[in-house]
């Protein structure tokens, strides 16, 4: 079995890559991890899904402990069920990929994302369950283990079905929100992704009082990010401006994920989220540490808006776990990244759509200022080309190969613009990302180190 852990869980093909064997085994190996009692499992509306859980779940039985199935439901429902039942969780879905794709995203106890550590005890009980088909506990990332007997009778887990988790989870944004019609007289768009989204979101924001058009909101299990969802906003776009005064809304397939579009259909990523949230929490004095976490992906121009507006900027490796690792180590209430992840840690654990809609759609109530207002005075974003280089072998050293090319670039752009090269850790591609003082510069300067690491990798 091939699967690893990437930034985000495992994703694969459901049913040939990630497959129910893989699954059962997944479920059994984090009752191990954390010894626990019980797990609580969610899942999008992916036709695989239902599949997926129940490996799970019997997987989480078959170790002893007790699986709570949560239905459809978003991931941050999940991590937030871990964290008040203080249990793993394990959330079915592949994100923003298309439908036959799955994914299992891991939560510890809590609701937090998983350490190296953690990742590495459970691969390590995942590869010998699935070689000796016994149960074992790893205790240490040496991979020291000790074979466990199955339960029997009684001490067999049962797998339970949990409904009240979600309306306990639309309180919840409800309450972030401040209230059932804090929000009224707001108008606007959610697009759902025909993900797990599709229940809970309308019913939250419609408490909140939010005049509410729906799109994305018709799943059948194989239409999730279909033309609709934060990788296409085409469709949010149009609706939109077919709204008068409304602003929009995108989801991914499971809803930890939200880009925007304002009200004159431009869009607004989560840089721009990140920047006027940073803002408004700064201006009332909630903004904690002054600070906040973001990746490296982040535009230059919102580390340039939070340097001029005294707030600091802590910078990470992509992947929101990382992120949020460096909200709870500088003791920072906000974070995130430019494709919408966006962390309130006052009410999260990961990254959360729909918190992310209503505390903007509450900063634009509480400033009475549009989207487009808001986004333009927060910070102007660089224009940013990305550039991704599929290589059939990546050798070891070739970031040293290409050192030279980078410098000439770096230089060429000054203090006006910068490069990140990076090869991704779940495909075989290195991306390449410039920004400059104009589109025009940081295409060419792009191309131009896209077919320098093309080169230097054939070399």
């Amino acid at each position: 079995m091939s699967l690893r852990f990437g930034t985000d869980g495992v994703r694969g093909v459901a049913n040939t890559e990630l497959t129910p064997t893989y699954a059962l085994a997944l479920g059994s190996a984090v009752v191990d991890a954390f010894d626990a009692d019980e797990v609580v499992i969610g899942v999008d509306t992916r036709q695989s899904g239902a599949m997926l859980a129940a490996a799970v779940s019997a997987g989480v039985a078959s170790a002893g402990a007790d699986a709570m199935e949560l239905e459809v439901i978003p991931t941050p429902a999940v991590a937030r069920e871990a964290r008040v039942r203080g249990c793993p969780g394990v959330m079915v879905s592949a994100s923003h990929n298309p439908f036959f794709d799955n994914g299992l995203k891991v939560f510890g106890p809590g609701g937090q994302k998983l350490s190296d550590a953690e990742q590495t005890r459970i691969e390590t009980t995942i590869m010998t369950i699935l070689t000796t088909g016994r149960g074992v506990r790893v205790f240490d990332t040496g991979e020291t283990a000790e074979e466990l007997p199955p339960p029997t009778g009684a001490d067999v887990g049962r797998i339970q079905w949990e409904p009240q988790v979600s309306e306990d989870y639309v309180a919840e944004l409800v309450r972030a929100g401040g209230g059932d019609g804090a929000l009224d007289g707001m108008v606007a768009v959610l697009d759902a992704a025909h993900g797990a989204g599709s229940a809970v979101g309308p019913r939250a924001l419609r408490r909140l009082g939010v005049e509410l058009t729906v799109i994305g909101d018709l799943p059948n299990g194989i239409n999730i990010n279909d033309g609709v969802g934060s990788t296409a906003l085409g469709s949010l776009r149009e609706a939109v401006l077919n709204t008068d005064g409304a602003v929009g809304f995108a989801l991914d397939g499971d809803a930890d994920r939200c880009l925007a579009v304002d009200e004159h259909g431009n869009n607004i990523d989560g840089d721009q989220i990140i920047a006027v949230c940073a803002l408004e929490l700064a201006r009332t004095g909630k903004l904690d540490n002054s600070a906040v976490a973001v990746t490296v992906m982040s535009n230059l121009g919102f580390r340039q808006a939070m340097e001029a507006a005294g707030v600091g900027v802590v910078v990470t490796p992509v992947g929101d776990r990382f992120v949020v690792d460096a909200m709870a180590r500088e003791g920072l209430v906000l974070g995130g990244e430019q494709s919408g992840h966006v962390i309130f840690a006052d009410v999260a654990t990961t990254g959360d759509g729909l918190l992310t809609a209503i505390r903007l759609l509450r900063v634009m109530a509480n400033r009475r200022q549009t989207l487009h207002q808001l986004a333009a005075d927060a910070m102007v974003r660089l224009p940013q080309q990305l550039r991704n280089v599929s290589l059939d072998v990546r050798p070891p050293d070739l970031l040293d190969r290409i050192g030279d090319a980078v410098d000439r670039a770096e230089a060429r752009l000054g203090n006006e613009g910068r490069v990140l090269i990076r090869p991704s850790g779940t495909e075989p591609v290195v991306r390449v990302m410039v920004e400059a003082p104009t589109a025009e510069l940081a295409a060419e300067v792009a191309d131009e180190l896209a077919a320098e690491v093309a080169r230097a990798a054939a070399a």
